[in-house]
């Protein structure tokens, strides 16, 4: 059911705008560490080297709550979590400016990848529900430039932030543009919720695909960059492949009726 209020009827163009600018910054700061992980390392007294795990902790939280974005969208309303998306990805970073270690660090990371992963495809979900079939092809040109432009930007632009001000400027830049953001999505966008259906979401399923990403990859980062001991890194890699073996059983096993009524 679409809850329609005056002040949600932007237009199409305002939407496809707001979830446009949304997904440039979740798409920049995929990339915007790649050149000041030297002076970020001299900061935590650690070695440029260790520093890649702040990047793979942010694209493995993406890969483990993508998966989710859907479900939650239905269950609580895309501008709902679209707009608290953005507050994650804000928080998140706001937490990554004040970091003081390497831990730190990839915490607010990871909670900035939470925020990303329902940021990007909840905010394509908002736009071809506000969009009419009409105007979907040039809508979705204005979605292909950020993802295209974004990561490329990200190594220049953190060069040029670290050259001429603090690492974590890089991070405090999101913070305007994500409180305008959700007042922006408060104003132009439209809630919607979907049905609510007979049979829950796979938490179990989720939790298991996460677990087995974050073994595999930390252990196989551990393992490329020598960070940690090898058995330790074999361990994660061993445990990783295991736990995807018992998620590919069970999701052969888990079927989801198509035909369920909504529930009462």
């Amino acid at each position: 059911m679409r809850d329609e209020s005056p002040n949600s009827r932007g237009g199409a163009r305002s939407t496809a705008l707001i979830v446009a600018s949304a997904m440039f910054m979740e798409q920049l700061d995929g990339t915007v560490l790649a050149t000041a992980l030297p002076t970020m390392a001299h900061d935590f007294h650690t070695r440029p080297l260790n520093m890649n795990v702040a990047l793979t902790a942010y694209l493995l939280t993406l890969a483990m709550f993508i998966p989710a974005s859907g479900r939650i969208a239905d269950r609580f309303g895309s501008r709902t979590v679209f707009r608290a998306a953005i507050g994650v990805f804000t928080l998140g970073s706001i937490l990554c400016g004040l970091a003081s270690s390497l831990p730190w660090l990839v915490a607010a990371r990871m909670l900035q990848g939470a925020g990303g992963a329902l940021m990007s495809p909840v905010g394509r979900l908002v736009m071809l529900r506000a969009v009419s079939k009409a105007e979907l092809v040039r809508a979705m040109a204005w979605l292909m430039i950020p993802a295209t432009i974004g990561p490329i930007l990200g190594p220049p632009v953190g060069g040029l932030v670290v050259t001429y001000l603090s690492w974590r400027w890089i991070f405090f830049i999101n913070v305007p543009i994500g409180l305008i953001g959700m007042a922006l999505v408060s104003v132009f966008i439209a809630e919607h919720r979907e049905p609510r259906v007979a049979g829950g979401f796979d938490l179990m399923g989720l939790a298991l695909s996460g677990t087995a990403l974050a073994c595999l990859m930390f252990g196989i980062e551990m393992a490329s960059r020598g960070f940690g001991s090898g058995a330790t890194a074999l361990w994660l890699v061993a445990v990783g492949i295991g736990v995807a073996g018992l998620y590919a059983k069970r999701a052969r096993r888990h079927r989801t009726d198509a035909r369920c009524r909504p529930a009462r």
